[in-house]
Parts: C-alpha cells; sequence; structure tokens
C-alpha cells in the first residue's frame, strides 16, 4: 500500500440557504442556529479539530459573512467581558478560535449542488486527501465521528465513508453501502446505492455525512455531470472513483442528529441539555413535567 498522508485539511459546505427554517434563516445562517449554546456549525467544527485536522475551509455563499466572524476575534466583546470580570466566558471564547491561519472562506456563486461546493474548494484543498463533514449533520459520541475515521484512514488508506445502521424497513430512505470484508472498526464498501428500492438495499448502512476523500475526486467533479436534482453530486462522483481506488466505512455508533430538519434540530438541543452538566437536571424535570401534563 502507497504511504498514507496525514488528513490535514476539511471542507464545510455552508453555502445552503436554509429555506426549511425560513423564516428563521431570512437573516441568520442555517449554521449559526443554535443547539443549546453553540451554532450548530461549532459542534462540527470541533469534532473536526479534535481528530487532527489543522485547516478547515468553508464553501460558503451570499449572507454567511457571520459565519467568518464567528471564528474570529471580537475585540470590543472581547474588551467588555475582561473589564467587567467575565474570565469564564472571555477564556471560552479564546478557546473555540481557530489558530491563525487555519481557516479559508471561498464562494460557491451559485447553488449547483455538494459536488460543486466540494470543487470549489480544489485549490485550497490541492493534492492530498482531506475531510468533508456536512455541517447539518451534529453528533455526539465518546469518540468524535471524525476521529474514528482518521484512526481507521490511518489503518487502511484509501477512502473512508462514517456510516450508520437503520431500520432495514427506512434503507429506501438514505444512501446505502454495501458490506464487505471486516476491518478495525469498520468494512470494506462493496457498493453504494442512492435510496435503493424497498427490499433491494445491499444492507442497512447508511451514510451519515462525514467522508475522507482522496484528492482524486476534484478530477471527476470538474466535469460538472449533473446528477439527482440536476446537481452535481459528490455520491456520483464517488461512485467514478470506487473503480479505481479502495472505499472503507467507519461504524460510527454514537448519535447522530440532521439540524438541516426541524425535528432533528429540536432532538439536538434536547439530548445536548439533558447532558448539560448545569442545564440537565432542570431541563429533564421540566420535560418530564411537560411529558405527564399531556398524558393527562
Amino acid at each position: 500500500m502507497a504511504e498514507t498522508r496525514k488528513i490535514r485539511k476539511a471542507v464545510l459546505p455552508v453555502a445552503g440557504l436554509g429555506t426549511r427554517f425560513l423564516p428563521a434563516t431570512k437573516a441568520v445562517p442555517k449554521e449559526m442556529l443554535t443547539v443549546v449554546d453553540k451554532p450548530v456549525v461549532q459542534y462540527v467544527v470541533e469534532e473536526a479539530l479534535a481528530a487532527g485536522i489543522e485547516h478547515v475551509i468553508f464553501v460558503t455563499g451570499r449572507n454567511k459573512g457571520v459565519i467568518e466572524d464567528h471564528f474570529d476575534i471580537a475585540y470590543e466583546l472581547n474588551d467588555t467581558l475582561e473589564k467587567r470580570g467575565k474570565t469564564a466566558e472571555l477564556t471560552e471564547l479564546e478557546a473555540m478560535l481557530p489558530a491563525a491561519g487555519a481557516t479559508s472562506f471561498t464562494r460557491q456563486q451559485a447553488p449547483l449542488g455538494l459536488g460543486h461546493a466540494v470543487w470549489c474548494a480544489r485549490d485550497i484543498v490541492g493534492d492530498e486527501p482531506f475531510a468533508l463533514l456536512l455541517p447539518d449533520m451534529v453528533m455526539r459520541a465518546e469518540k468524535g465521528c471524525m476521529s474514528g475515521m482518521v484512526e481507521l484512514y490511518n489503518e487502511v488508506g484509501g477512502n473512508i465513508i462514517a456510516v450508520e445502521e437503520c431500520d432495514p424497513e427506512l434503507a429506501h430512505r438514505y444512501g446505502i453501502v454495501g458490506q464487505g470484508e471486516e476491518l478495525p472498526g469498520g468494512f470494506r464498501i462493496t457498493e453504494m446505492v442512492e435510496k435503493p428500492a424497498k427490499g433491494t438495499a445491499p444492507s442497512n448502512y447508511f451514510i451519515n455525512g462525514r467522508y475522507i476523500l482522496q484528492p482524486e475526486i476534484f478530477d471527476i467533479l470538474s466535469h460538472g455531470e449533473r446528477g439527482a436534482g440536476n446537481e452535481i453530486q459528490v455520491t456520483d462522483a464517488m461512485l467514478h472513483l470506487a473503480r479505481k481506488q479502495d472505499f472503507s466505512a467507519y461504524k460510527f455508533t454514537g448519535s447522530t442528529y440532521d439540524c438541516g430538519s426541524k425535528d432533528g434540530f429540536i432532538m439536538a438541543n434536547v439530548a445536548f441539555a439533558l447532558a448539560h452538566p448545569e442545564l440537565g437536571p432542570q431541563v429533564g424535570d421540566q420535560m418530564r413535567a411537560l411529558l405527564s401534563e399531556k398524558s393527562v
């Protein structure tokens, strides 16, 4: 096997309009909606950094400048917190800042699909493997999903896709992978099928929005071939790449919340609130009271 190159960069596509959350997202990017006390996108960036990522690349669109501001120093705010003795809050803000020069922002001028958004990051990623994290997907686990993926990648190389198990009866709703040779924490992928017809899915392992991809995928995406929804799809590019390179699955066993949907966003807030060391007991009591009232 060729030398495995370190995963240093991560791409986060954050150009989406967030129409499912209108009117909340008319002026606020959906990635900046908060789960308890952090924007959705911050959870995803923290997952990437915990996995050893050194450089985060945001693929943005119009009206997304607040994301860039969030990951920058707010001098006036810091000064006010310092003068008021809010040391805990100031320390937390400083801790969340990426290192100088460790973030990049590039623009996707038109909504041409996830594959196109990834392609927009090509010059910043360069000729090296990279992580791709869909910012709508927020995860909770003892070990971060991307951390586990990097560990598997360091063992087997190639391309890695994170997967989770679903009810086999619901497999037709997802992108599903075929299960091959077992690996430490995962398996070789034998096929990828987007929303297979009922009863035809090769397994019940669905793709959950985390990837490690080799740079050759940029050459495939550069052809601009349209797929589902008349958009450039990263899944189609992965199918092309799989003809020449290995794809492996990392089996993620934590909890994933699709914060691009209202129910997933609400459940993420409930789960993270209950796990919060200060808020958890109070929120739990209030939820039990609400459920008690509803059952009467």
